[in-house]
């Protein structure tokens, strides 16, 4: 057995105060909330897909860079798979030019 003082905590008393019984009713009465649709967040323009047309393409003509391809692609991850799967008269949103 060891001979360490243990402590005493006999003497000791709490109290909870719970906020349960301070509170009638919350009134969300005056909240409201908007919702922002992914053609806002990119801009809101869009481009139909021509025969002979890649995402890279369609960066250079629409947004001035091929490499915002990635940024076209990553504006349509719910219609697209695969950034080389892109098919005539498919509508893809554009994202707003930097």
């Amino acid at each position: 057995m060891s001979t360490d003082k243990k402590a005493d905590f006999s003497g000791v008393t709490s109290s909870v105060d719970t906020i349960a019984q301070k509170v009638e009713k919350a009134d969300f009465s005056g909240v409201t909330a908007s919702v922002d649709t992914t053609a806002e967040k990119v801009g809101g323009s869009t481009y139909t897909v021509k025969s002979g047309d890649s995402l890279s393409k369609i960066a250079k003509n629409e947004l001035g860079d091929g490499n915002a391809w990635k940024k076209i692609f990553e504006a349509n991850r719910d219609v697209l798979d695969d950034p080389d799967k892109i098919f005539p008269g498919q509508t893809l949103k554009l994202p707003p030019q930097d």
